[in-house]
C-alpha cells in the first residue's frame, strides 16, 4: 500500500445493506467527522424511500431537477463545474431523493434515477477543513418491489483540493485502499483507522 503522503486518491470499500428504518453514515476523508449519510425511509403502509443526505451545510450532491441525486457511471469525473447542490426542506442541511416507492391500488411503483442501479455511483462535494474537495459513493440498488434493497459498496474521495476525481477509480500509484476496522465502525460513521491526514 502507498504511503499516505503519497496518496491522492483515498478508497474506502464497504458491504453494508441501508435496512429499512436506518441510516448509514459516510465519513470521506476518516476525521471521525460524518460527511454524509443514506437514509431508508420505510413505511407500514407501503412507502419507502432512499435519500442521500449532507451532514454539513456546504456539502452538496451531483443532481439535477428539484434535487435528484444522479446515479452515475464509471469512469464519469466528478469536479467543479458539475450539478451538485442539494434541495432544503424539513432536513437542517437538504437532501437528496434516490428512489421513491409507494402502492396504488394494490400495485407497487417506483420512480428515480437508482431504482435498477447496479455499481452506480454518488458525486460528492464536501469541505475539509474549509476546502472544497471531491469524492464519490458506489451502492447497488434495486427497487423494483418493495422493500427497496441497497447497499454501500464503497467511497472514495481526492486529497487535493479543487481536484476533480473519476467515479469508480480504485486502482493505480495515486490510490490508497483504507479498510474500516468493522462494518460497526462504517455504519456508526466512526473510524477505527490510525490517524493519519491525506491532503489535509
Amino acid at each position: 500500500m502507498a504511503q499516505p503522503a503519497e496518496a491522492k486518491i483515498v478508497y474506502t470499500p464497504a458491504h453494508t445493506k441501508i435496512s429499512a428504518h436506518s441510516n448509514v453514515y459516510i465519513d470521506l476523508d476518516h476525521d471521525g467527522t460524518n460527511d454524509f449519510y443514506l437514509n431508508h425511509w420505510s413505511v407500514t403502509s407501503g412507502g419507502d424511500l432512499l435519500w442521500i443526505v449532507p451532514v454539513n451545510h456546504a456539502n452538496e450532491i451531483w443532481g439535477k431537477g428539484t434535487m435528484v441525486a444522479s446515479a452515475l457511471a464509471a469512469g464519469v469525473r466528478i469536479g467543479p463545474g458539475e450539478r451538485f447542490h442539494r434541495r432544503i426542506h424539513h432536513y437542517p442541511y437538504g437532501y437528496a431523493d434516490m428512489v421513491n416507492c409507494g402502492i396504488r391500488s394494490g400495485y407497487p411503483w417506483c420512480f428515480g434515477p437508482w431504482q435498477h442501479a447496479h455499481d452506480r455511483y454518488l458525486g460528492l462535494k464536501f469541505l475539509v477543513k474549509g476546502r472544497v474537495h471531491y469524492g464519490w459513493a458506489r451502492l447497488d440498488v434495486s427497487a423494483s418491489q418493495l422493500p427497496i434493497t441497497a447497499t454501500l459498496t464503497g467511497y472514495a474521495y481526492e486529497t487535493i483540493p479543487g481536484k476533480a476525481i473519476v467515479a469508480g477509480k480504485t486502482k493505480g500509484p495515486d490510490v490508497t485502499t483504507v479498510s474500516p476496522a468493522s462494518l460497526g465502525h462504517l455504519a456508526a460513521g466512526a473510524s477505527a483507522i490510525p490517524s493519519w491526514r491525506s491532503g489535509k
